[in-house]
């Protein structure tokens, strides 16, 4: 199957003489299927990465877009991929019927019908300035027109920051529609802090340190890759010979985070847990000091 996004040694250097990279090699693929989690803290190169798949900056290495280069070939290579930010970049001064209008006069793939149907399931008047929509309706504005597209890869740039639970419940139910309606031949990208809420959705991650990968699974993988040992403070001393990669101390126990190939070893000093996102995200954070 071919892929629909594909980077290859990836950068992006801000200051040459000082050798400041935003991003530096980073390579992986998404294919058609995946829900794609992007983690980072803040400066860790999210959103240069997401300026450079949009075609919006230039950049070294190569990112091929579903068989475009999204720089040389933008126009082309924007027929296959949406983005949806947590920053408004609707025109508030149009009405919801005038965007649906407009959008519908300059994108070639786009089906005003379904647009149209996909609003009239909302509160939203055709008639209402964006501007004068709540942020969460903004979010549903924006979703719709997406949907409307026969794009195939959509990438979420913290889409429900600041929203409530209700819109951000209906936002993620409404994306995931989207996504099944593909059959398989759609991809998501999420970039966000809520580590705990996007998990459930995801197939595979990419963690992001100071511009560089850290980790590139599949969600399936992190669970073998990982695992929580709790094990009475006893044996904390010879568990801490096998280097843990994070612990946490508790009631007379220690909870450690370790790898995968240790897990047979350990098994009988403690009770083994499942790994959560959160816990590998955080752990990878402060072990990898670049």
């Amino acid at each position: 199957m071919k892929a629909l996004i594909t980077a290859r040694n990836l950068s992006k250097t801000y200051s040459q003489a000082n050798a400041e990279y935003a991003m530096q090699g980073l390579d992986f693929i998404v294919q058609p299927g995946q829900v794609l989690g992007l983690l980072g803290h803040n400066g860790a190169g999210k959103s240069t990465l997401i300026r450079s798949l949009l075609g919006l900056q230039a950049f070294e290495g190569q990112v091929d877009i579903n068989g475009c280069d999204p720089i040389k070939q933008h126009a082309q290579a924007m027929r296959n991929i949406a983005c949806i930010s947590d920053t408004n970049s609707l025109s508030d001064w149009m009405t919801v019927q005038q965007l649906v209008d407009y959008t519908a006069g300059v994108h070639p793939d786009f089906k005003k019908p379904h647009a149209l149907e996909l609003l009239a399931k909302t509160s939203i008047s055709l008639k209402s300035l964006i501007g004068a929509l709540s942020k969460g309706m903004k979010v549903q504005v924006h979703l719709a027109l997406v949907m409307a597209t026969q794009c195939r890869i959509l990438i979420l740039d913290e889409p429900t920051l600041g929203l409530d639970l209700m819109y951000r419940d209906t936002f993620y139910r409404q994306m995931l529609t989207w996504f099944e309606e593909g059959e398989g031949q759609r991809s998501v990208i999420i970039a966000s802090h809520e580590v705990g809420e996007i998990e459930h959705l995801l197939t595979d991650v990419l963690i992001l340190k100071q511009g560089r990968q850290i980790l590139h699974s599949t969600m399936t993988d992190l669970t073998d890759e990982f695992f929580i040992l709790e094990a009475p403070n006893t044996h904390d001393a010879q568990i801490k010979a096998f280097a843990p990669i994070a612990s946490e101390s508790g009631l007379g126990t220690t909870r450690w985070l370790l790898r995968g190939h240790q897990r047979e070893v350990l098994e009988p000093w403690g009770h083994i847990y499942t790994v959560k996102l959160a816990d590998v995200f955080i752990a990878l954070q402060k072990e990898h000091n670049l």
